[in-house]
């Protein structure tokens, strides 16, 4: 045999081998994502009515808190969101009322992995309470059936920084004095009472929701009564933006 029928033969054997190789390493990966959806299904249904009715609001707590584990653990439901788009519209029947800062770096329904129908998401600078506001809790729970009013506050929150130091522009102005009432009640609080203070703003932002929440009870009879029969809760959290984690309060 001369030395290019040998190497003739030597090229075709390796060639050989790394083509059962790609072949080899391309059916585990076909196999691996065929396991994963079998697994893990890309659909998750909208509540119905009915399922709403079922839920009771310390379930929908739990829920919540289920739910920012995952978020924390970098483990989302997958959701096949073109499909949810078109389930929905034939109704919808949230599990709760989430009200959120304005803050972007709060994406709330991925902060409690929840998808489309799940949550309604009111959101104002400084997470407090208005007529507005009020109307859409009052049509969220008495109207639409949620069981929850989840009043959610945050770390380093520049509305609560804000307020602090009293900035006054524009309608800010009068945005800011809603917060007013919670730097009053953080008074006692040993320590600066400014805004370079995490300890401060943080202490402010807690006191802000649980100002909120009385807000809510004083100025609307409906979900007053609701809380009080308890068919819905009217309660606080608070997001750690460094780990992700909603500190329920």
């Amino acid at each position: 045999m001369n030395k290019k029928t040998l190497f003739t033969i030597m090229l075709a054997s390796i060639l050989a081998v790394s083509c059962q190789k790609k072949e080899t390493k391309d059916a585990k990966q076909t196999t691996t994502v065929d396991s994963i959806e079998k697994l893990v299904p890309l659909k998750e249904k909208v509540l119905t009515a009915e399922e709403q009715k079922a839920l009771t609001p310390d379930y929908v707590i739990q829920s919540l808190k289920d739910g920012n584990k995952r978020f924390r653990n970098n483990d989302l439901t997958l959701r096949d969101h073109s499909a949810l788009v078109r389930d929905a519209t034939e109704g919808q029947y949230p599990k709760a009322v989430i009200l959120s800062c304005l803050d972007s770096r709060i994406p709330v329904e991925d902060v409690f992995d929840k998808g489309i129908g799940d949550l309604f998401v009111a959101r104002v600078a400084g997470n407090f309470v208005n007529e507005d506001l009020l109307g859409s809790m009052e049509f969220g729970c008495k109207v639409s059936g949620a069981k929850l009013i989840l009043v959610l506050g945050h770390e380093s929150c520049g509305a609560i920084k804000s307020a602090i130091d009293d900035v006054k522009l524009g309608n800010i102005t009068a945005m800011l004095s809603k917060i007013k009432p919670a730097i009053a009640k953080s008074k006692d609080f040993k320590g600066d009472k400014t805004s370079k203070n995490d300890e401060f703003v943080e202490h402010v932002a807690k006191t802000n929701v649980l100002e909120t929440i009385e807000n809510i009870k004083a100025r609307s009879p409906i979900l007053k009564e609701m809380a009080d029969k308890g068919e819905i809760k009217i309660i606080g959290a608070y997001y750690d933006l460094h780990s992700g984690e909603v500190i329920f309060l």
